[in-house]
């Protein structure tokens, strides 16, 4: 495709905007606007085709990523939203699975549904387990509901029954008949949004979709006429959550897909960067104003997954949050951002996180009216940031307001100095970080042998070498762009959609035909999708297959073939699940059949090959700009490092710490004992060169 392409990021602060055109690339960071967030993107937009010296007619493509959906579903912002469900099952919502995240917490706290059961209605229906009426669909029964909904004030609805996802039938003919008596109310179909069995995570994630729905799509819309105004007339892509693109119509239909678009974008940023220098083993540390993601990348593509918790009520526990059966990029995401706020406990222990200062008001250096002190703050008051150049000399900040917002709310009540308070805030903030990192590789089944650590987003490169020593991390990767990484990675992502169905089948009796008939429908529905958005461009596709041996609890995910099976293939499929049940689990089970519970297609344009990066010689290191007192947060000890600038360095480049590396959008820290060298593509590499 040809012409400038334009990606936007909106995070909890800061709304990041990438354009490239040619090879060129222009990046610019602007205040999230939470109240009229398509605003922030639109002036975001404009300065950075003004620097470019670009036209809106010139845009080609604009590619859009946000945590809006998430963001409405743990704030409780959504739309008021009902489910119509099958009798005997308006409970399913609130008992989940009966498990307790917290089998000892006599108090425990549980999520609490999106769907009050007031609005969970009931309707006399039920198919078996291979979709036979049991019961026909009560229709007099469903408009009675409806009439009961429309004076209830309801905004959305979720139709979910009991195995529509093996037949939708009864599903169907009740949106039918809501839209006869309802005309424009927005509808999610379990049988569309997650066709699955597992009634429970399915009806969540339907409920959820529908809860988000309305205020997506009037935000897309507005987004949308917006960028049209503006003179931006060339279509609109979505970031999935999976990591592929999609048009404006499917993410409004299916705005669930969407969580976790954001985070996606900066997993897919380090995949790309991990391909370009042939590092097959990498964590992505992703550090915005609000969150940090961390996401391991092995052989140059990202972890992934069919399941998601949203809302967590327990921090950092699995199972306190609302389950979300959708292709996500697996990563942990925890409140430890720049405006994540600081305070102390009942114990007299510092905590960080999860509130944020958000970009309104925001960290109290910020002097917009913050009075509770953030990681910003605790950066600043140790010397990180030069208050008169951050972002890029468009934010001045404050060091009297951080210094009087941590003497107040951290070092008064410990009997520190503002500038100790500062230093256990950010020790705090790293120690969550790497103990995120763990955990996360600890449930993966992995470690950080032999790993580079690429670190982006606003706070990452200034926090990664702290955090790399935590973990046993000596080499760190800071691409160019790394300030607005997750924009940049929307750039990188295919055009993508992943079709997901439940066809039970055990391999005693396996029915080739209505396998084969079930996947070449599923491809033909994601064929369509991304050729809407493809521009012709090649595509590739993969199938997954979801099997356990019978009476287990939970699948493995074995690859197929990407086109009909054969009887004879029956057998390798089976000894496939084996060969994988055994790398988890260390052996099979003999003797005991298969069972597949679902099926999964993923159809995707072919990505451009990547070139790798060039060696390049040793060359003289840039001299420094300025020099800032900084406090090393390992050793407390004040002392003057020097700041260069990024654009100063040329390829071979290399300097020692204690040192700053400046740019517009973030800051690149090189604690003691580290070495900073800039390779061949312009991206920093930071090695340890001896143990503190």
């Amino acid at each position: 495709m040809t012409g400038a392409r334009l990606a936007v990021d909106i995070g909890g602060t800061f709304t990041d905007v990438a354009v490239e055109e040619n090879g060129r690339r222009w990046t610019g960071k602007v205040l999230t606007t939470p109240q009229a967030p398509e605003e922030g993107v639109l002036a975001g937009v404009r300065r950075v085709l003004d620097e470019a010296g670009l036209a809106p007619e010139d845009i080609a493509l604009v590619i859009h990523g946000t945590t809006l959906a998430t963001n409405a579903i743990i704030e409780r912002k959504g739309a008021r939203t009902a489910l119509l469900t099958t009798e005997g099952f308006r409970d399913v919502l609130a008992m989940g699975n009966e498990a307790r995240y917290d089998q000892y917490d006599l108090n425990i706290e549980l999520p609490q549904p999106l769907v009050p059961r007031r609005w969970r209605l009931p309707v006399p229906e039920r198919l078996d387990n291979e979709g036979r009426v049991l019961r026909p669909l009560d229709e007099e029964a469903v408009r009675r509901q409806v009439e009961f909904l429309r004076a209830e004030g309801i905004e959305s609805l979720a139709i979910g029954f009991l195995h529509a996802f093996v037949n939708p039938a009864h599903e169907r003919r009740a949106a039918e008949i809501v839209a006869e008596m309802w005309p424009g109310l927005p509808v999610s179909l379990s049988s569309e949004v997650s066709p699955e069995m597992r009634e429970w995570e399915r009806f969540s994630t339907t409920v959820a979709n529908a809860y988000v729905q309305p205020l997506m799509a009037r935000y897309l819309r507005k987004l949308e006429s917006g960028l049209r105004e503006a003179g931006l007339a060339c279509p609109l892509f979505l970031m999935l959550s999976g990591g592929g693109l999609t048009t404006l119509e499917t993410a409004a239909r299916f705005p669930i897909r969407l969580v976790e678009s954001g985070p996606a974008g900066g997993a897919i940023f380090s995949a790309h960067v991990a391909k370009e220098r042939g590092f097959g083993r990498v964590l992505s540390f992703d550090m915005g104003g609000t969150t940090a993601k961390i996401c391991l990348i092995d052989d140059y593509a990202p972890q992934t997954a069919r399941h998601f918790e949203v809302a967590r009520v327990g921090r950092f526990k699995k199972g306190s949050g609302l389950p979300l059966r959708i292709p996500v990029i697996e990563m942990v995401e925890i409140g430890a951002g720049g405006g994540s706020l600081a305070g102390v406990d009942a114990l007299g222990r510092i905590q960080v996180g999860p509130e944020s200062a958000g970009a309104d008001p925001g960290p109290a250096c910020y002097g917009r009216g913050g009075e509770r002190p953030a990681v910003t703050d605790a950066n600043l008051l140790l010397g990180r940031y030069d208050p008169e150049r951050f972002a890029g000399g468009t934010l001045r900040l404050h060091p009297e307001k951080a210094r009087a917002a941590l003497a107040a709310h951290v070092g008064g009540r410990l009997g520190l100095s503002p500038e100790m308070a500062a230093l256990g805030v950010v020790e705090m903030v790293d120690e969550n970080m790497a103990n995120a990192a763990r955990v996360h590789a600890i449930e993966s089944g992995k470690g950080f042998d032999d790993r580079v650590l690429i670190a982006f987003g606003g706070g990452g490169p200034v926090h990664a070498t702290r955090v790399a020593e935590k973990i046993g991390i000596r080499r760190i990767l800071v691409p160019s762009g790394a300030g607005v990484g997750s924009a940049i990675g929307f750039l990188r992502a295919p055009v993508a959609y992943e079709v997901v169905r439940s066809l039970y089948q055990r391999f005693a009796s396996f029915d080739v035909a209505a396998v084969n008939a079930l996947l070449a429908d599923m491809a033909a529905e994601a064929e369509a999708v991304v050729a809407a958005g493809s521009f012709g461009a090649p595509t590739r596709e993969s199938r997954l297959a979801y099997m356990r041996y019978v009476g287990q609890g939970h699948e493995i995910a074995v690859p197929l073939p990407a086109r009909a099976l054969t009887a004879a293939e029956v057998k390798e499929i089976r000894a496939a699940y084996d060969a994988e049940y055994a790398r988890c689990y260390d052996r099979p089970v003999p003797g005991s059949d298969v069972e597949v519970l679902s099926f999964a297609v993923t159809v995707s344009t072919i990505p451009e090959p990547v070139e790798p990066a060039a060696e390049v010689f040793d060359a003289p290191p840039p001299r420094p700009a300025r020099r800032l007192a900084v406090r090393d947060t390992a050793t407390g000890e004040v002392s003057d490092w020097p700041v260069y600038d990024r654009d100063a360095f040329t390829p071979g480049a290399a300097i020692a710490g204690p040192a700053i590396v400046a740019e517009a959008e973030t800051s690149t820290l090189v604690g003691r004992g580290w070495r900073c060298r800039m390779d061949g593509l312009g991206y920093l590499e930071l090695t340890q060169e001896a143990s503190r």
